[in-house]
């Protein structure tokens, strides 16, 4: 029997939580995260995490235009989730700072401030998990700035395509040279710049430096800043194998991350009982195993259980059953 749209579109339309009703009409649709990201004004990324539940910022906005997309779609009344749905009367969900302005986060914006107002070379290290990523793409929403995340199966030709699509180039078939060269002349005639490197650590090993060589070539030869983020091990490398960089480097910081106070500031508007909280502080606190990260994840997964519960406290019971839910 032939399905109408009327009966296809109720299928994923009543009912359930507005992320069910997304992703059944991503599967009756064949439709795209990456389309419907567009749709939006929300990257794809953020729009993925959302739907995998892991979305640690205010749902409002994502969740209103995500109604309003399946409503335009589908032609019914789709209404976003009411804040604190599920909870007591009189009282409100917790919210997590939409940007926690910690320690670390201050110096990510000081280094890449100094490196675009100065025209200057700046390094970020940080271990896996501090944090140091989010900081770095909130400046990046800046006027001139290009951010670029790496990753290991960049190719030379990789790093300079990107650097390219980050500044609105278009993406060249010439030489290596020839493309380094027309950012350069980009980088000249549009003063002001900052290009941000994320994730470099990835880019240079005791093989190969020469995705790091482009960088320095971009960086002598233009006037822009250049900041270059990635785990400890980065600085190692830099004074190992690229002298001609180290000795280039204006501005450095290194991350330490979360202090006790700044977890108790990025969970003031929670409940949270004294021994839970001691539970916090060690996931991102703890030197050896602690990062902000895996706070984060934690707390996900721990408003996600008040929520179903219907609860606002969070305790050590909840943490457990909020770590139940990670590979932990």
């Amino acid at each position: 029997m032939e399905v109408t749209a009327a009966v296809k579109n109720s299928t994923y339309t009543e009912g359930s939580t507005l992320t069910d009703k997304i992703n059944r009409y991503i599967l009756y649709n064949r439709a795209s995260i990456a389309s419907i990201a567009k749709e939006i004004g929300y990257s794809r990324t953020t729009v993925s995490r959302y739907l995998a539940g892991k979305y640690d910022s205010d749902t409002t906005d994502i969740e209103s235009k995500l109604a309003e997309f399946l409503s335009r779609q589908t032609g019914e009344t789709v209404t976003p989730p009411t804040p604190g749905q599920g909870q007591e009367p009189g009282r409100k969900a917790a919210k997590l700072p939409a940007f926690l302005e910690s320690r670390d986060a201050r110096a990510v914006l000081g280094v890449c401030q100094s490196c675009q107002e100065y025209i200057g070379l700046g390094v970020i290290v940080a271990r896996s998990g501090y944090g140091k990523t989010y900081p770095l793409r909130y400046y990046a929403k800046l006027p001139r700035v290009a951010y670029i995340e790496c990753d290991d199966t960049m190719s030379s030709r990789d790093l300079v395509e990107a650097i390219e699509r980050s500044l609105g180039l278009p993406t060249g078939y010439g030489t290596i040279w020839r493309r380094v060269n027309g950012i350069r002349e980009f980088f000249n005639t549009n003063r002001g710049y900052l290009l941000i490197i994320d994730e470099a650590d990835k880019l240079v090993s005791k093989h190969t430096q020469k995705k790091m060589e482009i960088l320095r070539a971009i960086f002598d030869q233009s006037d822009v800043g250049l900041v270059i983020a990635g785990e400890p091990r980065l600085e190692a490398q830099i004074k190992t194998y690229l002298a001609r960089m180290a000795n280039r480097v204006d501005f450095y910081a290194s991350l330490r991350g979360l202090s006790p106070s700044e977890v108790e500031s990025y969970l003031a508007d929670f409940e949270i009982t004294e021994d839970a909280m001691v539970e916090l502080k060690a996931r991102a606190c703890d030197m050896q195993t602690g990062c902000f990260r895996l706070l984060a994840r934690t707390i996900s997964n721990v408003r996600r259980i008040l929520g179903d519960q219907g609860e606002t406290a969070v305790t050590i019971k909840v943490i457990e059953q909020a770590s139940a839910m990670m590979m932990l």
